[in-house]
């Protein structure tokens, strides 16, 4: 018996163009019960990562793929297809490194190897949506001689920041002597910066703040204000906003804003034309607002959730949905005098005649750290399992 563990040091959320660390351990356990003990062998072990796209059949067309040849392979035990036996397409892959060949391990020794792979920059980010997924996995594959092969799956998430794929490193080392020793530091220092970039540009494209002022009004005239001060905003954030009912000629009697995301798919895969658009609500805010000069809520981006994004089959939006029921009569029709005592009681009426409207309002969401969200994700840093 060998036990494979897989520890991925950073954490199990990566941006799009930075490498993926993994150390890979490989174990011949010494157990107290056992009388005999004996050296275990395998003939070799590989990892490749992919990138697994499945659609739902009843909303999506898939596009035509050569998946006819990965089920082939698969009745052949002994090559290594990291998606064999995974739902959907295989969109993207890495080419697959050998991690040894004809390892011998006597009783309570242990090896490890580390596997680094550039994440693709093109690539889709990790998403969970309605009608499609996308879903990241390290394959290692291992094989003990006339035995077939184990597969250990370490799923982790990749978010994608639009604009690193274009940005050219500045050639700071160009006059300073070349080591060809040193090549490995040199990929790890370029990563490095890479996060440092997206995380400058992140920054910059997430804390200017302006003014946005809209007049909020129905068919019969002004309702109030509402203002915002951004509408980019990564994952993690606050969304927040303000409203001003006192100018509103119609009183407000209750409003709501909910956070939601809408998942469209492309009009040249959809299972039928003209399909409706999927939304999913993350935050939602409602209150009572009659006779209430201002108020203002607070929405959270949950860092789980997907930034915005489009691929050739989906796309992603973020926005606002805004509900208002107001009143059909003035502000002092809506209160009653209950009594002609000395104490005068103002009681609201039983029945008021109401109309109510919708507004959405478009945002951006971007990514965020990759350490940040690494602390809410639902993957583990570390996956074994038994050969």
């Amino acid at each position: 018996m060998i036990e494979v563990l897989a520890k991925l040091g950073r954490g199990p959320v990566f941006l799009a163009g930075e490498v993926l660390e993994c150390v890979i351990t490989f174990t011949n356990p010494l157990s107290a019960s056992s009388t005999s003990a004996s050296s275990e062998m395998l003939a070799w072990a590989s990892a490749q990562i992919h990138c697994q796209f499945h659609a739902s059949e009843n909303r999506v067309v898939l596009p035509p793929s050569d998946g006819s040849k990965h089920d082939v392979q698969a009745e052949n035990e002994t090559v290594f297809v990291p998606n064999r036996g995974e739902r959907g397409q295989c969109i993207l892959s890495t080419p697959p490194k050998i991690l040894f060949c004809d390892l011998r391990l006597d009783p309570g020794e242990s090896k490890s190897y580390s596997y680094s792979e550039t994440l693709p920059i093109d690539g889709p980010p990790s998403f969970r949506g309605q009608s499609v997924k996308y879903v990241y996995k390290l394959t290692i594959g291992c094989q003990r001689v006339n035995s077939p092969i184990k597969l250990l799956r370490v799923p982790f998430r990749v978010l994608v920041l639009h604009g690193l794929k274009d940005y050219q490193f500045p050639q700071d080392e160009a006059v300073a002597p070349s080591n060809p020793f040193l090549e490995e530091e040199e990929g790890l220092k370029k990563d490095s910066r890479l996060a440092d970039l997206a995380t400058e540009l992140l920054m910059v494209a997430t804390s200017r703040r302006s003014l946005h002022l809209y007049n909020i009004s129905n068919s019969r005239g002004k309702v109030g204000s509402f203002c915002i001060f951004k509408t980019v905003y990564k994952i993690g954030e606050d969304v927040i906003g303000t409203f001003n009912f006192s100018e509103g000629d119609i009183p407000c009697l209750q409003f709501s804003v909910s956070l939601q995301t809408e998942e469209s798919i492309q009009e040249e895969f959809q299972r039928r034309r003209g399909q409706p658009v999927s939304f999913s609500t993350h935050a939602r805010h409602q209150e009572a607002c009659l006779h209430t000069a201002q108020s203002s809520f607070s929405l959270p981006i949950p860092l789980s959730s997907t930034p915005g994004f489009t691929t050739n089959i989906v796309s992603l939006k973020w926005r606002l949905h805004f509900e208002f029921v107001t009143s059909g009569e003035s502000a002092g029709t809506c209160l009653v005098r209950g009594s002609q005592s000395e104490a005068i009681t103002w009681t609201g009426v039983e029945q008021m005649e109401v109309d109510t409207f919708s507004w959405d309002l478009p945002i951006k969401v971007l990514p965020t750290n990759p350490i940040l969200a690494s602390y809410v994700s639902q993957f583990s840093s570390t996956n074994s399992i038994t050969i």
